[in-house]
């Protein structure tokens, strides 16, 4: 078998003439470059220098040899530069999938914060709701992804949407519950916790519960009888869930993936919702209400935001980096 060293040591006989000068060059003795010679004749089972006298010329196969030689000694020197560049952070790429409330809140500042320390350093963004992000990150789509759970999630409750058929009621519980189990199945994954994100009830301004003060949370049951609003797949099972637990079953009359949308009907006094404190952020509504929400057990609601990554990617530097960064912004809200 070639090897690199073998081809170095060829590269220097064949440019200072000799194995005592190439030994020089390479910082090695005389019977040191003799020995790889002889183990690269080896393993090519050819002579590769003719000795006459004092003269030493490479034979016709030493130049064949040599002539590839330069382009692989080339190229794995730049490969060890460009390597070294990543391990170093003077370059490398991180490919980032986050859920949406995530994206306008926790990723600005985290990758703003990676680009200032490192220039070199690419960030990508790409969107997706927790089931899909994790397929793309077993899938080796991405190097960090962005998901949430909740802690008090059985995983086994859903609604269909509206207007939807028996036919497609069933398939579509079938379809949330499955895409549940795969959003909460972080096994063999590494799990960066970053915060707990609260869940807030809104409420038209002018609802009688509108009023409560941060301090008297709104137990779920008090809206039983209220027309709902729901989020995404993951949020709706789960709000059907904590309904089911305070004792009734929501009536969802829109469903929508759009928390802006979810807050505009709720303005327009279409109905109640809870979302996620982060969903809240960059959305405000002159019309809509906040309230504390508490479930049936008397804790507060809430969900698990994370970061994950692959085992083997866990100690590549820019991904290190990028994880560490989301936990400064989710530390520093």
């Amino acid at each position: 078998m070639i090897e690199a060293r073998h081809l170095r040591v060829l590269h220097a006989v064949a440019r200072t003439g000799s194995f005592s000068a190439a030994a020089r060059e390479l910082g090695c003795t005389q019977p040191a470059v003799s020995q790889q010679m002889k183990a690269l004749e080896k393993a090519v089972d050819t002579p590769l220098v003719v000795r006459s006298g004092r003269e030493m010329q490479l034979s016709e196969a030493g130049r064949v040899l040599l002539k590839h030689a330069n382009g692989i000694l080339a190229g794995l020197s730049a490969a060890e530069e460009e390597v070294a560049a990543i391990a170093g952070l003077r370059a490398g790429r991180v490919r980032l999938v986050s859920f949406p409330t995530a994206s306008s809140t926790l990723v600005p500042r985290s990758v703003a914060q990676v680009r200032a320390a490192h220039p070199g350093v690419r960030v990508s963004l790409v969107e997706a709701e927790p089931p899909q992000a994790l397929a793309m990150l077993r899938g080796g789509e991405c190097e960090v992804a962005l998901a949430f759970r909740y802690p008090d999630s059985q995983g086994g409750l859903s609604l269909p949407s509206p207007h939807a058929t028996l036919r497609e009621a069933r398939a579509e519980a079938t379809l949330e519950a499955a895409a549940t189990a795969a959003a909460n199945d972080w096994s063999e994954l590494v799990v960066r916790p970053l915060l707990d994100d609260p869940l807030v009830g809104l409420v038209p301004a002018g609802h009688p519960l509108a009023g409560r003060g941060e301090g008297e949370p709104v137990d779920l049951a008090e809206l039983a009888q209220e027309q709902w609003i729901a989020g995404c797949p993951q949020c709706r099972g789960h709000l059907v869930e904590l309904c089911a637990d305070a004792g009734f079953a929501p009536a969802i009359e829109f469903a929508t993936d759009d928390y802006p949308a979810v807050v505009g009907l709720v303005g327009a006094g279409l109905g109640v919702a809870v979302l996620p404190g982060l969903a809240l952020e960059s959305v405000r509504h002159p019309g809509v209400a906040t309230v504390p929400v508490r479930v049936a057990s008397g804790e507060p609601a809430r969900r698990e935001v994370v970061a994950l990554t692959l085992p083997d990617l866990a100690g590549v530097p820019a991904v290190e980096l990028m994880l560490e960064q989301l936990a400064a912004a989710a530390a520093a809200r």
